[in-house]
């Protein structure tokens, strides 16, 4: 039994985690350069191998870390970002750890809430024009029942917006559209946390409309406390034993 416990599960890569790396390697190889444009999602599905569904999620995670931008009427095109910067950000993106989750997980509270506060003392009428369509839009798409990830990430992403603290929002697009799809995939937000978590996020822009920073802070931290809680719980541990071969 011990030499069984020294074997660890193998991690089996994604067409979406292989099409990240692909494009990650024609930029550092100056095959790609700031401004210039992919390929058509046609011709790369068919020199790829894989289904648009991949290709699409690949590109829209490069997005929300910065390093790819869709123009309209250009097309998807790389981001202006550094070298050491793009290569740094993808390998700790591919490769994070299923122990570090936890402080990932830590990390997203304490820059949300920080977020949440700064929304409240420096939001524009501009803002909350912006944060209302976002609610209104997670509301619409979880009403027809079907996944409402994007949305809800969406209107985190528009409290960044409304704090302007470019620095703190690069740093949440790091950490939240991965957190946000581990917790989709293992369905801790599942049957009845969705309606939850849009009376929250209508009470979070309440206090953001108010300028009242602390209640915002308070708010947002409230919102996250399911996550937390999951993190912490006996379920996460043995999970994490699980997946790294101690179980």
């Amino acid at each position: 039994m011990e030499v069984l416990n020294s074997f660890s599960q193998i991690e089996i890569e994604s067409p979406v985690d292989k099409i990240i790396r692909q494009i990650r390697d024609l930029i550092s190889s100056g095959h790609l350069n700031p401004g210039d444009r992919l390929p058509s999602e046609r011709q790369m599905c068919e020199r790829l191998g894989v289904g648009r569904t991949h290709l699409r999620d690949a590109i829209k995670k490069l997005e929300f870390y910065g390093i790819l931008k869709t123009l309209p009427q250009s097309g998807t095109v790389v981001a202006g970002m550094g070298l050491p910067a793009l290569e740094g950000l993808i390998t700790d993106m591919l490769s994070l750890h299923n122990n570090d989750f936890k402080s990932l997980v830590e990390t997203r509270v304490l820059l949300e809430t920080q977020s949440a506060m700064l929304a409240a003392k420096n939001r524009t009428e501009e803002d909350l024009v912006e944060l209302q369509k976002a609610l209104d839009a997670h509301v619409v798409k979880a009403s027809q029942g079907v996944d409402a990830v994007e949305e809800d990430l969406l209107f985190h992403i528009k409290i960044a917006d409304a704090g302007k603290n470019s620095v703190l929002k690069s740093l949440l697009m790091i950490i939240a559209p991965d957190i946000m799809a581990f917790f989709k995939k293992h369905d801790v937000c599942g049957d009845g946390l969705t309606e939850v978590a849009i009376e929250q996020h209508r009470t979070i822009l309440e206090h953001i409309r108010n300028r009242d920073h602390e209640k915002a802070g308070a708010a947002l931290a409230e919102h996250l406390s399911n996550i937390v809680e999951f993190v912490n719980s006996p379920d996460f541990a043995q999970w994490t034993k699980s997946k790294n071969g101690k179980a």
